[in-house]
């Protein structure tokens, strides 16, 4: 039997505009269901530091989104080794990154040959923030930023330090203390902040740059000593320790720790982490607020939106600053 000319055409028609129509539908559908297995937490540093700011919410995230999270290490370059492997990942939700600013907003700007950039994230949520500190052994001569400026000034370069890696976060502040101080240290770089407290406990540095994660049991058992914070104010849990502004050197630099997706995650995968994200504040701030404070954390939840705002305009004032660092002296 022939088909008729115009139900023939329109059934072709029909039959494009759902083909066409299929990968929305199950990208809709796709993301409705999220999460159906566990999610990766890609962590570009080594076992505990940038991990310690997020832990407590992926401890309880599994009880509003329904599936598993866990950690995966990728140490490297930074945090640029697990950067790099979120930005190429599928952007289905399942593949996230765990991180401070230093892999995904510092390294764009100042490592060379990097195969991505901040444009190649969505920002789902800040989570917490820390303080960076500047660290010696108990038994230190140096009791004062000042003594360590005067000690780079009679032996430069012999002065060494320990940090996270090539130009994180905790590398980048303490450039900006050396320029603002005119000195010259060498730089010691490392995995992680807990390798770089590791280093500075076994004698191989002088000083370790770190955020405070990995530095609280040690400074808790006396084994170091905290030379200054950098922050615009003291912190309460730690009256008696100044900041570098308050030595002469406007260094501030805290470290926030939060999650991102490669760029084409979709905004209601998106809503889903972060919504899940507030409602274990609500459910157990408590839980949340003691583990972080334990570590030297503190609770900071930020929004995709403004995350986003915020992590735009860092990394335009990081671009200034790191010009200005790699500026050659004029003759």
């Amino acid at each position: 039997m022939k088909k008729h000319p115009k139900l023939a055409s329109t059934v072709a028609f029909l039959g494009f505009m759902l083909a066409m129509s299929w990968p929305v539908s199950a990208s809709w559908a796709a993301a409705e269901n999220y999460p159906t297995r566990t999610i990766q937490i890609i962590i570009g540093y080594s076992p505990g530091s940038t991990d310690m700011g997020l832990k407590p919410f992926v401890d309880k995230m599994p009880e509003l989104l329904g599936q598993p999270m866990s950690f995966v290490y990728k140490p490297g370059g930074a945090g640029a080794v697990g950067a790099s492997f979120v930005a190429k990942a599928k952007p289905d939700g399942y593949t996230l990154l765990g991180t401070t600013q230093g892999s995904v907003v510092l390294a764009p700007l100042t490592k060379e040959g990097l195969d991505y950039t901040l444009d190649d994230f969505m920002p789902i949520c800040r989570v917490s923030l820390t303080p960076l500190g500047l660290a010696v052994k108990a038994d230190s001569p140096w009791k004062t930023l000042k003594d360590v400026v005067e000690a780079a000034q009679k032996s430069p370069g012999k002065v060494n330090y320990s940090t996270s890696g090539t130009y994180g976060s905790t590398h980048f502040a303490m450039e900006i203390f050396a320029k603002s101080a005119r000195i010259r240290m060498t730089h010691v770089p490392t995995s992680g902040s807990a390798p770089a407290v590791t280093a500075l406990l076994g004698g191989h540095v002088k000083m370790a740059c770190s955020s405070m994660g990995p530095l609280m049991p040690h400074v808790n058992s006396g084994a170091l000593r905290i030379l200054a914070f950098m922050q615009r104010e003291r912190l309460k849990n730690f009256p008696d320790t100044p900041t570098f502004s308050e030595q002469g050197y406007a260094v501030v630099f805290p470290a926030w720790y939060g999650l991102l997706g490669p760029k084409g995650i979709s905004k209601e995968v998106v809503e889903k982490i972060y919504s899940a994200s507030r409602k274990v504040v609500e459910q157990h701030k408590k839980f949340i607020d003691d583990r972080l404070r334990q570590s030297g954390f503190e609770l900071f939840l930020m929004g995709p939106e403004e995350m986003a705002r915020e992590c735009r305009a860092e990394s335009e004032i990081v671009s200034r600053i790191f010009k200005d660092l790699v500026a050659k002296p004029k003759k």
